[in-house]
């Protein structure tokens, strides 16, 4: 199938170059027609479905997601989102005045707060390792996060892909050196499923999150925790609900905890099952295949629009997966902040119907955008979007639709 076929799949705008399937990710139509069967049964008969035969339909769910990810089922959870599970994990330690939380200034900001208040509240101490962007080799993320470990660091949050700057970071390797330096490792991979190839078993971190909204296009809400068993015993969810004192045969205490958290629509958690058989059903060669040519889509698009814009790429190629954080022409740089999204990021919508979204990163700031890769993009998006960057910083605006 051509990208024009494949976005036929999705309920996207047919007047929007969609660019930013990494922030909310899309879910498609077949996904999104389950989830409607799903809550009309729920509807229909509350009681039935979300008491009663609620993990009769959790479980082939969390089944199909543990083969996905290379895990045990036992050791899996989900949650709504990556923050969601970052909360429960930090609030559950129990950290003393003067103890350490180890991140990266290339964090995710919510979870960054998150961080930031657990320390606050006891009085330990926040570090941020400074990973540079631009950035030459994979080494440099290692080299910054290992040169801030001391004897007083507990934990570190690791990116798998960093959110703004579209980096994967080499997470087996650092979470290796740092099990060797005794730091437990909570590594954020939020974008990482569907994008990378998991096997959690073997990675071995404590803790892993990722969402399932974005590169698996589950619907919203859906996302998970994995927990390595012996971490699991203090692990409390960031909602405490019945699980705490109703265990279920044939379930683990943490699993209790974490599958009931009050009234929600669980439909999602009940779709990522579904999601995963059916992307992983649209090109022969599978997931490996879809992962393959959205990592190469997001190569060339990033070749292009370097050379178009005449600017450098911030890094290697080996450090992409389907997303690419590209600096803006000078043109643009060093123009204040003005509020929740930059002008020119709202001009590229209202002008040009373009959705990609705009960063500043690092310490001078540098302003950079970021273009995501997915089946239902083409080459033809990307030069759009490059075209009309540089409509944007010439003196005026022509039409180049």
């Amino acid at each position: 199938m051509t990208p024009e076929r494949f976005r036929s799949c999705w309920a996207l705008s047919a007047q929007t170059v969609f660019l930013n399937h990494g922030s909310f990710g899309a879910c498609p139509h077949p996904i999104l027609a389950r989830q409607n069967e799903l809550r009309a049964e729920m509807e229909s008969e509350p009681v039935q479905f979300l008491w009663r035969r609620f993990e009769e339909r959790l479980e082939p769910s969390r089944a199909e997601l543990a083969r996905f990810l290379k895990a045990r089922p036992r050791d899996l959870v989900f949650v709504t989102n990556a923050t969601t599970a970052v909360n429960a994990v930090v609030r559950s330690l129990k950290l003393r005045r003067g103890d350490e939380l180890l991140t990266t200034n290339q964090d995710y900001n919510a979870c960054h707060n998150v961080l930031a208040e657990g320390v606050r509240r006891v009085g330990a101490r926040l570090v941020v390792a400074q990973v540079p962007f631009p950035i030459r080799h994979p080494d440099q993320v290692c080299e910054a996060v290992l040169n801030a470990v001391t004897s007083r660091t507990r934990l570190a949050m690791i990116d798998h892909v960093t959110s703004g700057t579209a980096l994967v970071f080499p997470v087996r390797k650092m979470v290796q050196e740092l099990q060797c330096r005794g730091v437990d490792t909570l590594v954020d991979g939020a974008h990482a499923p569907g994008m990378l190839p998991l096997a959690l078993n073997s990675l071995q971190a404590a803790f892993y999150t990722g969402n399932l909204h974005k590169w698996v296009c589950a619907p919203k809400g859906a996302a998970f925790l994995w927990v390595r068993e012996d971490m699991q015993s203090d692990l409390q969810p960031a909602v405490i609900s019945h699980g705490n004192n109703t265990p279920r045969p044939g379930y683990s205490s943490f699993q209790d905890r974490f599958d009931w958290a009050g009234t929600f629509d669980p439909t999602a958690w009940f779709c990522v099952g579904d999601a995963i058989r059916w992307l992983g059903g649209v090109l022969p060669g599978g997931w490996s295949e879809l992962r393959r040519r959205n990592h190469q889509l997001a190569v060339a698009a990033r070749r292009l629009l370097c050379r178009h814009i005449e600017v450098e790429p911030p890094c290697p190629e080996s450090m992409l997966g389907s997303m690419a954080t590209i600096p803006l022409p000078h043109r643009f740089q060093g123009a204040p902040r003005n509020g929740k999204i930059d002008e020119e990021q709202l001009r590229l919508y209202d002008l040009f119907h373009i959705e990609v979204p705009f960063f500043r990163v690092g310490n001078p700031e540098l302003r950079c955008f970021r273009a995501s890769a997915h089946l239902y993009n083409s080459l033809e998006d990307y030069r759009r979007l490059a075209k009309s960057l540089v409509a944007l910083s010439a003196a005026g605006q022509p039409d180049i639709a």
